[in-house]
């Protein structure tokens, strides 16, 4: 099995059979005759033709990912990415790059989590942990060197925040009781470096890693608290990055003041996001937030001079 997996490895690698991107109609040089080819030669089981629908809809590799970063918005993001009648977006997470167990399936487990698309549609999926995964950046290469990636950020002390409001909840919903966020924020009376939410939001070291292997035109990044506070001029720009016809507007978004945030209107029909989302962080003395502003002081200019861009973070 690990010879099959190297060769399958091998193939993919050869520039020939490197699907281009974006998505077709001209804004796309993949054709999922290419895209058959790779995977006729990577799959494990004959079912690539359980991908084919009869109204001439297919699963398809992505021909854009958002990559990332964990509690930046990236549901949001899809979501109103979605709104664009050229998207084809995976429903869930699909972690194929980042957990073994699901890269060790292989291209063709990979397509068939994707949902069926039309010849002129983009497909997206989205999975946050692959920004900060040291592995991910080359096997997403290996797949696609010319594949388009969506990151958004947020202010990094923020997300830190959000991070650990996230596994609170998960926690609460189980009826298992969790620490307070000082006792992970705080070890012998200084910031706890070591803790993990801190480590994600050190963007610059993660970035570093992708730029390896893909050139910063190929990254879009989108602006997490703008799109919270504004959204539609960042999907404007993640139009134009994606090449797709302006079609998504600002009538598409309106202001729910029970909510506190954006929601989606969609011909007629108005969704928000799941509930689980936009949840209040703890409250945090001041002291300790200054602390963690101080911290991302210096990574956050080392990632505004990797980038060529500023954001407005403490």
């Amino acid at each position: 099995m690990a010879a099959f997996l190297l060769g399958a490895v091998l193939l993919i690698v050869q520039p020939q059979i490197v699907p281009s991107t974006p998505a077709i109609n001209s804004k796309a040089e993949t054709s999922q005759s290419v895209q058959r080819e790779l995977l006729k030669k990577t799959s494990q089981k004959n079912d690539f033709k359980e991908n084919i629908h009869s109204n001439g809809s297919c699963r398809q590799l992505p021909q854009t990912i958002i990559i990332g970063v964990r509690k930046g918005g990236t549901r949001a993001l899809l979501e109103m990415l979605s709104l664009h009648p050229d998207i084809a977006a995976a429903e869930t997470e699909v972690h194929f790059f980042d957990w073994e167990d699901h890269y060790r399936n292989g291209l063709q487990w990979y397509v068939n989590q994707m949902p069926f698309s039309y010849p002129h549609q983009i497909t997206v999926e989205k999975t946050p942990a692959y920004f900060t995964s040291p592995k991910v950046p080359e096997r997403v290469y290996n797949m696609n060197q010319s594949i388009r990636l969506l990151l958004i950020l947020r202010d990094p002390s923020e997300r830190v925040l959000s991070d650990y409001t996230q596994v609170f909840y998960n926690h609460m919903q189980k009826h298992k009781p969790y620490p307070s966020i000082e006792q992970f924020l705080i070890k012998d009376g200084e910031l706890n470096v070591d803790y993990k939410a801190i480590n994600r939001s050190l963007y610059y070291i993660h970035m570093q890693n992708w730029l390896k292997y893909f050139p910063l035109d190929h990254i879009h990044i989108v602006d997490g608290d703008k799109l919270i506070k504004d959204p539609f001029p960042e999907i404007e720009k993640v139009e134009r990055f994606l090449k797709l016809s302006p079609q998504i507007n600002a009538s598409n978004f309106y202001f729910n003041k029970t909510k506190g945030f954006y929601c989606l209107r969609d011909s007629g029909r108005e969704r928000c996001l799941h509930e689980s989302k936009g949840r209040a962080h703890p409250q945090v003395d001041t002291w300790l937030l200054e602390k963690l502003h101080e911290y991302f002081h210096e990574p956050n200019k080392k990632f505004f001079e990797l980038v060529g861009r500023t954001f407005d973070w403490h």
